[in-house]
């Protein structure tokens, strides 16, 4: 293949979160294929009406050899105009945007088609959500705009692949999982992570990492965590994440399960440098959301070679394979406590680990590289017939 022009659209350093990560990431293993890539991302990404968390912003330094310009407003049109004439200067063969939330839609879908008005530029969309877990009037229009401004889409979920043929039937599309995040370093001993973290050793530990939000289903691990199994085991829950819910009412209902002393929260945004501690000291991940499409804090676990339990939502199983890597179950806290106490009271961990050490090599960023430019040379080559 020749050496491509590349121009990713979407959250990059310097936000925060699991798709500014997304977008670092691939980056980076493009060019290590040898093509010229650049990063587009956001003067203002929220406007602060829709952003319930503390900052949008991250601490951590840029990442190193990539070239990222803040270009674009996602409520300014103005702002869309002038990085259209920006972008259009790189001469692109191939712009990537990312797509999670309608709110995006408008603003991607006017620079892509700036950008195509004076180049021969295709655009690749990777699609994390296509329908949003929280929906808010005027989705459809804005997905819509942006869906049909692309030639050809990623999608990180088989549920999200269907989706996308309610907005549009054009354009090449494939499914590729999501890629482990191998940007928060290597695992450490979990003696180790649990000294740093003031964790008791003899504790058995699930984790809830990321961002709380009431489709990501904190209230069934709670109630889960109430069964009186689970307290005779000496099984705790770990939620490490920044609320973008009322924590108080998660306090409170901690309070009234009686799991007070079991339930530990740490209420904020955990950096970049932390994450290995928290994933390193966890016995196993649990994610048990009421929606999904796809997960990254399912690939960080891949990572740091945690098992998980996930729910039978979207594309989590397709992710997590049950019996393998971890467990499948519904949204009931019956079944949820049930499935842990089956790992704890029967050493399940060193068997899933092994597992998850194996199937994380499904998941490498090389591997999705190669399908998404696979994908490009399908849609050139339609193009010339």
């Amino acid at each position: 293949m020749k050496t491509l022009k590349i121009v990713l659209l979407g959250p990059a350093h310097p936000f925060r979160g699991g798709i500014a990560t997304f977008s670092e990431s691939l980056a980076v293993s493009l060019k290590a294929k040898g093509h010229q890539v650049e990063i587009h991302t956001y003067t203002k990404q929220y406007p602060s009406i829709f952003f319930p968390g503390k900052t949008q912003l991250s601490q951590d330094p840029a990442p190193a050899n990539l070239k990222i310009t803040r270009s674009y407003s996602s409520v300014n049109p103005i702002s869309w105009w002038t990085a259209a004439r920006s972008i259009t200067h790189t001469k692109p063969d191939l712009m990537i945007p990312q797509f999670w939330m309608p709110l995006m839609g408008m603003s991607l879908a006017q620079v892509i088609k700036g950008v195509k008005r004076r180049t021969k530029s295709k655009a690749i969309a990777v699609t994390h959500n296509v329908i949003p877990h929280e929906k808010r009037p005027g989705d459809q229009f804005l997905t819509s705009a942006f869906l049909n401004s692309c030639d050809g889409y990623i999608a990180l979920s088989r549920s999200v692949l269907e989706d996308i043929d309610q907005f549009t039937k054009q354009g090449g599309r494939s499914f590729l999982p999501h890629p482990i995040y191998d940007n928060y370093g290597q695992k450490v001993k979990k003696e180790t992570a649990r000294k740093e973290l003031g964790i008791p050793q003899d504790r058995r530990l699930i984790l809830f990492f990321g961002l709380v939000r009431k489709y990501k289903g904190l209230d069934l691990l709670i109630e889960a965590m109430a069964d009186n199994r689970l307290q005779d085991q000496n099984i705790h829950l770990l939620v490490a994440g920044e609320f973008y819910e009322d924590e108080q009412s998660y306090r409170q209902m901690i309070a009234e399960k009686q799991v007070s002393d079991r339930v530990h929260l740490v209420p904020k945004f955990i950096a970049n440098e932390k994450v290995k501690h928290y994933f390193s000291a966890a016995d196993i991940v649990a994610q048990p959301y009421k929606t999904a499409t796809q997960s990254g804090i399912s690939q960080i676990a891949y990572n740091f070679e945690k098992p998980m339990l996930v729910t039978n939502v979207g594309g989590l199983p397709e992710i997590v394979k049950d019996g393998v890597a971890g467990y499948v179950v519904e949204q009931s806290p019956k079944e949820i406590a049930e499935k842990l106490l089956d790992f704890f009271q029967n050493n399940r961990e060193s068997f899933f680990v092994k597992n998850v050490a194996e199937e994380k090599l499904r998941f490498s960023w090389s591997t999705f590289a190669d399908g998404l430019l696979e994908l490009y040379d399908q849609i050139c080559l339609v193009d010339k017939d």
